[in-house]
């Protein structure tokens, strides 16, 4: 910054003379209400999360036992992602999916499992079938079959299911067609063991995003493989994809496998229909 060429020709012997710290005033100082470097950042974060937690300590300690024993299980399984998302949710005294479902004893009791999409529409079901089921889901995002085959037993748990929604997909979209198909085999007759009547929901579109290893045709793949699985043990299907398809416009996010509001309650919706029809006897 050379301002002695803006000064007049007679000021520049007192310039030359003058010692360089006389500019350090010219020099704004960085505002000091605003993180001014990542380890700032890192720390302010990581005081609003312990902030959190705390809160969400002292709420989980005043929870009935059978409360604090559901919150104990999201603690192991929703992992590091859905935690921290579930105990903002909780502490905020917001809904979620994974919210305490106390039992009555009068209503049946549904299972939903299955990944993010599943977690979407959980609250819409679960309004959906008020009064008349009491709709539980599976602890985290089931993610594909292979953590299904690992978690099943936790997700089932030690109750009685009347009917169970379920669904693998999106994150077999690279799982050879042959290792999906055995454990799909593997996960219904696991299933069938609990006695309940069971639905399978067929995977819901995907775009094409290469960046992702996306290739829609992927999930009209596991669906096939989905439906020949269910055929032969006698599985309902509720087809979600079908459903859905033609209201992909207004219903799912951009360049997104998940949906928007909209979406989400409309999925709710035909999965309460279908478990509905199966509570029902209805093939």
């Amino acid at each position: 910054m050379m301002r002695s060429r803006l000064l007049p020709v007679f000021a520049g012997a007192l310039l030359c003379a003058a010692p360089v710290t006389t500019f350090a005033a010219d020099v704004a100082k960085p505002a000091t209400t605003e993180p001014t470097n990542a380890k700032e950042s890192a720390d302010k974060k990581a005081e609003q999360d312990a902030k959190r937690d705390a809160d969400y300590a002292a709420l989980v300690a005043k929870l009935p036992p059978e409360e604090q024993a559901w919150e104990k299980t999201l603690q192991e399984n929703l992992g590091n992602f859905y935690l921290p998302i579930h105990k903002t949710e909780r502490t905020q005294n917001r809904r979620n999916a994974w919210e305490f479902v106390k039992d009555d004893p009068a209503l049946p009791r549904v299972l939903l499992i299955g990944d993010s999409v599943s977690r979407g529409y959980t609250l819409a079901t679960r309004d959906a079938l008020k009064g008349k089921a009491n709709v539980h889901r599976a602890p985290e995002n089931c993610g594909p079959t292979a953590n299904g085959l690992k978690k099943l037993d936790i997700w089932l748990g030690t109750g009685k299911w009347d009917v169970i929604h379920f669904n693998f997909g999106i994150h077999d979209r690279a799982t050879p067609p042959a290792d999906y198909e055995k454990r799909l085999e593997e996960i219904v007759a696991r299933l069938q063991k609990t006695g309940a009547r069971l639905i399978w929901a067929s995977t819901t579109p995907i775009p094409a995003d290469a960046a992702k290893k996306q290739d829609p045709a992927s999930i009209v793949e596991r669906n096939a493989i989905a439906a020949r699985v269910m055929e032969k043990h006698g599985a309902a299907v509720d087809d979600l994809f079908g459903y859905i398809t033609p209201h992909l416009a207004t219903a799912q996010n951009p360049n997104d496998v998940h949906f928007n509001a909209k979406g989400y309650d409309m999925l709710g919706g035909q999965v309460a229909a279908s478990i509905q029809q199966a509570l029902q006897g209805k093939p």
